[in-house]
């Protein structure tokens, strides 16, 4: 079901979407009044809902939606453009994924990104909206449409977008990484649902727990307020990552949108450098990228933990952290809004052991005691 008070859209994403094998668009409304009566006969699986309509905006729309029957909905509007807080206010509400439109060339920019689209909605149709999951934010915006830089970079980047972490980083040399030392820290690496599983997480561990550095696959712009977020609702310390932050127990970096988070060894204490490259496994910044410079400078010395998301990313780095001696961990598929990333992980024989999202919090506090 798509919703837009624009007849532009409409009927472009229609023309789009109805032509691709799988895809059956039931309905296109011009505000969510007209679209829920339509809904009464046949519910969709998925929503396309723009924010600023007549009648009911769609961050109302889309909070009561949730309340009474849980829709996976990508949230495709100019007002994402603007800044974080209508993001961050989708996010709160129950979006799956959010589609910054701009303002000019609207029909150019809906054919042009075609295949971002179907990805979104496929993404979006796959998605397990469990209740427990709807009180904590749901998944980032989808980092090709956050801003017109980003949209502007991305078709130069399409044809490397498969590239893998050597892109950014050396392969692992195969020595091992320094023996064991006081600093231990936890590396973690997630995309789609993320954002519920990492507040749930960082809401029940404590201060005492190893530090922690995170990639969340989220664009520019979001990742400092997400960061802020989660340091008002949580007894560690969270922040964007900048350059030099040493990784502290008690203490979170988050990858900033954009960029990829590198782990260095100083001594026998460990900081971060934020490092600009390619989209490496379709993302920067990239839980590949992250987990593979963990391997290098920790070893046995960092856990490694894959978490729900759609894709491959992370699942070669989580390989070279076991290869490498670190303990390694999957989130497992029940618990998973998308059990993409994690499933490859496993795969390719770099998870140690596979748990509910419930379970590693207990692990996290404990690890290296």
């Amino acid at each position: 079901m798509i919703i837009d008070d624009s007849a532009v859209v409409r009927s472009v994403l229609q023309e789009i979407l109805q032509k691709h094998h799988g895809i059956q668009v039931i309905g296109a409304a011009p505000d969510p009044i007209f679209a829920l009566q339509r809904m009464q006969t046949q519910w969709p699986d998925v929503i396309v809902l723009d924010v600023e309509m007549p009648r009911m905006d769609g961050i109302t729309f889309l909070k009561k939606i949730m309340a009474e029957h849980p829709t996976p909905t990508v949230i495709c509007s100019s007002l994402t453009e603007a800044g974080a807080e209508t993001t961050i206010q989708a996010m709160e509400a129950g979006a799956v994924s959010i589609i910054t439109k701009p303002t000019v060339k609207l029909t150019e920019f809906l054919r042009d990104y075609e295949d971002e689209f179907l990805t979104a909605i496929r993404e979006a149709a796959g998605a397990r909206l469990r209740p427990q999951a709807l009180r904590r934010p749901p998944p980032p915006p989808t980092p090709p449409f956050s801003t017109p830089a980003a949209r502007a970079s991305l078709s130069a980047e399409r044809a490397n977008e498969k590239l893998t972490a050597d892109a950014v980083l050396a392969p692992p040399s195969g020595r091992s990484a320094m023996a064991r030392t006081t600093d231990q820290f936890i590396a973690v690496g997630t995309s789609t649902g993320g954002t519920q599983a990492l507040e749930y997480l960082f809401g029940c561990l404590p201060a005492t727990t190893p530090g922690i550095v995170v990639v969340q696959h989220m664009p520019p712009m979001y990742t400092k307020s997400f960061a802020a977020r989660l340091n008002e609702r949580s007894p560690m310390k969270i922040k964007e990552a900048e350059t030099g932050d040493r990784i502290l127990a008690g203490h979170a970096l988050i990858a900033p949108g954009g960029k990829h988070l590198v782990v260095r060894r100083n001594g026998a204490q460990y900081d971060v450098e934020v490092v600009d490259g390619p989209l490496v496994s379709r993302h920067r910044p990239s839980v590949d990228v992250l987990f593979r410079s963990v391997a290098k400078s920790a070893g046995a010395n960092a856990l490694g933990i894959i978490m729900t998301g759609m894709g491959d990313d992370g699942a070669r780095g989580l390989k070279e952290m076991f290869d490498a001696g670190a303990r390694t961990i999957a989130q497992d598929e029940a618990s998973c809004v998308v059990f993409g990333m994690p499933k490859e992980a496993i795969k390719h024989g770099g998870a140690r052991d596979v748990m509910g999202l419930e379970a590693l919090p207990t692990v996290m506090q404990s690890f290296g005691r």
